[in-house]
Parts: C-alpha cells; sequence; structure tokens
C-alpha cells in the first residue's frame, strides 16, 4: 500500500473512533447539542484531515526513520534509567514551557505562549463540549453539577469563584489570544525580516481568524451580561463560521505544527542517546580515536556518528549522496559553519568575479 493509502486508512480508522466516541460519550446523542452541528463537523473534518497529513509526514523517509528511532529510544527501559529526567524536561522545553523559544527573545516567547494557552485551553472546553461529553445540569437553588461521559465528576456552586472560572475559561482563553494576536501582529509589520518572508494566507490569516475567534468569543459574553441578548444570535452565527474557517484550515496552514510539536519530545531523546552513544552501541568515552566525532575541515565538534550514519542512510533512501570526492568525503562529515563555507567558496568557484 503507498503512503497515501495508509494516510487514508489512518484518517478513515481515527474518524470512525472519533463518530464512535461522540455517539458514547453524549449517550447516545441524547447529551448531543444540535446548535453545536456545525462546531462538530468542522472537528471532525479537521481531525480526519489532521489525521492524513500527519500520517504523510510520518510516512517520509527522513521522518519515519527519525520517529521510529525516537520511539525506540523512548520505550527502551535501559535508556529510561539512563535518562529518567530526559522526557519530563524535554515535555517542558520543547512542550509545555517551550523555553527554547525564549532563548531568542522573551518577547517573542510570551507571546508564542499566549497564543499556545489560548488556542489549547479553548479546545479543551469546546471540543468536550461540542461532542457532548461534557454537559452541566442546574441543582436547584445555585449549584450545578457537571457530567463527563454520562458520569457525574463535581458538584459546584453558581456563583463562587469556582463556577465562575469554569463558565468563563473561554473568555479567559480569548484574552490570552488577543494579546498575544496583538504582540505577533505588531512584530510582523515591523520586522524588517518578516515583511520580506511572511505570506499573507499563511503567516496573517490564522492570527487574523483568531483574533476574529477571540472578539466574536467576547461578544458573546457581552450580550448575555450586559446587552440584554441584543445581537446574540448574529455574533453567534459569525462566530461559528470563523471558528469552523479556523478548524478547516489548521490541518493545512501555519498552527499544523501544533499537531507535529509533540514528536520533537522523542527526537530530543534520540539525539541525546545518539550524542552518548556510537552507532555501534560503545560509549563516546571509552570509543577509539579513529570514531568519527569530529569536523574534517576545522576540527570541531559535530553530530555522533550514528546521527551521521543514520543521516546518510536517509539521504540514500531518498537517492541524494553528497560526496565531496575522495580527498573531501561527505558533506555530512562536516559542521554546520564549515558547511556553509564550503558552499560560499563552491559558489565563488563557479561564478569567481558574478558571486560579488
Amino acid at each position: 500500500m503507498t503512503i497515501k493509502g495508509r494516510a487514508a486508512v489512518a484518517a478513515a480508522v481515527i474518524t470512525l473512533v472519533t463518530l464512535v466516541l461522540v455517539v458514547v460519550g453524549s449517550r447516545g446523542l441524547r447529551d448531543f447539542d444540535a446548535a453545536l452541528i456545525g462546531y462538530a463537523v468542522g472537528t471532525v473534518f479537521a481531525i480526519a484531515a489532521l489525521t492524513y497529513r500527519y500520517a504523510l509526514w510520518i510516512g517520509r523517509p527522513p521522518t519515519r526513520h527519525y520517529f521510529v528511532a525516537g520511539w525506540k529510544a523512548f520505550l527502551s527501559w535501559r535508556n529510561f534509567r539512563r535518562y529518567t529526567m530526559l522526557v519530563p524536561r524535554a515535555l517542558w522545553t520543547d512542550l509545555i514551557g517551550q523555553t527554547f523559544i525564549r532563548k531568542r527573545s522573551t518577547a517573542r516567547w510570551l507571546t508564542h505562549q499566549a497564543i499556545f494557552w489560548g488556542v489549547v485551553l479553548a479546545l479543551l472546553v469546546t471540543v468536550p463540549l461540542t461532542f457532548g461529553w461534557v454537559r452541566f445540569t442546574l441543582i436547584p437553588p445555585d449549584g450545578y453539577r457537571a457530567w463527563f461521559f454520562g458520569f457525574p465528576v463535581m458538584r459546584f456552586p453558581i456563583r463562587a469563584g469556582i463556577g465562575f472560572a469554569i463558565f468563563h475559561i473561554l473568555d479567559f482563553a480569548a484574552v490570552l489570544l488577543i494579546a498575544g494576536v496583538v504582540a505577533a501582529t505588531w512584530r510582523r509589520i515591523r520586522d524588517t525580516g518578516l515583511l520580506t518572508t511572511q505570506r499573507f494566507g499563511f503567516d496573517l490569516v490564522p492570527l487574523i481568524l483568531l483574533f476574529a475567534i477571540a472578539v466574536t468569543g467576547l461578544a458573546l459574553t457581552a450580550s448575555s451580561n450586559w446587552w440584554g441578548g441584543s445581537f446574540y444570535w448574529f455574533i453567534a452565527l459569525v462566530h461559528q463560521v470563523v471558528v469552523v474557517l479556523w478548524l478547516l484550515s489548521l490541518p493545512f496552514g501555519k498552527f499544523f505544527h501544533i499537531v507535529e510539536r509533540p514528536a520533537s519530545i522523542g527526537v530530543t531523546l534520540y539525539q541525546q542517546v545518539a550524542q552518548d552513544v556510537d552507532y555501534y552501541g560503545r560509549s563516546r568515552t571509552h570509543a577509539p580515536a579513529a570514531t568519527p566525532g569530529v569536523c574534517q575541515r576545522c576540527g570541531a565538534e559535530v553530530p555522533s556518528a550514528r546521527f551521521i550514519v543514520d543521516l546518510e542512510r536517509v539521504l540514500g533512501d531518498l537517492g541524494q549522496r553528497y560526496d565531496l570526492g575522495p580527498d573531501g568525503g561527505l558533506l555530512q562529515d562536516y559542521c554546520p559553519t564549515c558547511k556553509r563555507v564550503l558552499r560560499a567558496e563552491s559558489y565563488y568557484a563557479l561564478l569567481r568575479r558574478r558571486f560579488l
């Protein structure tokens, strides 16, 4: 079966599982709100398309190789004993805290955190509500009970702090989104480098959609609490249309990296294991001097022998071989700086004066 065929099968299976969970979680659709059908259809389509594209991404030779290697490293008991804290640390740095962005700029990190947590909080609330997995029932005179998959979860007073927080969590997410989107847009209209490379459809439209979702969501709360229900139907319709548009664009746009990002944890573990142990399983501290580990040009340390051999194998699967001749070896045997120098020297040798 081709990669596209396997991706289509995976998408069909995940979609079927999702629909079954909707029926089961909503007690045979008894807890399913028909007014949310647009959100539900958009979410199911997004799940199917995300699964299809993710399966295609995993099926590519480079991704497949490092994905499998990452899972092997993650599931290895030997690695777990040696790198017990690496996975929690990678979860924090690569997924939750995303501290790798803070190294570039604190402002960029705060912007990314606001957008990330705004989107995640909104999805964690709206998807279960849309599918009928979560519902609330009134307990007179001033209490509510939360249900999940038909089972009672908790009881809380309507006007207490926990009740206010639960019923306004989407407003909190909207405020985070607005702050993040405004900061990101401000940076994109002032940064010369971004102005020359950004694309309207890929970089700006997702921000516009998120801003519209946040504003219309807050407008729904304002209409309910302060405007006496004025314009509520129109605002609800616009909000639903914008949300569905964002869901439909999710598998094909900039925010697909939200789905890709968790795979970086396995890559981090793979890189650490590969850095500590060479391809033949020998510790770098006990490896012979002939073991590849330094740049052929400047002598700087390069990725482990295991990483280099894996990279050459992947390039072979793709039909690519960067052979620099009998004296130069392979391009993979050089550090990143020397690779750039070698490319510049090759361009200059080819173009001479036209190079400058």
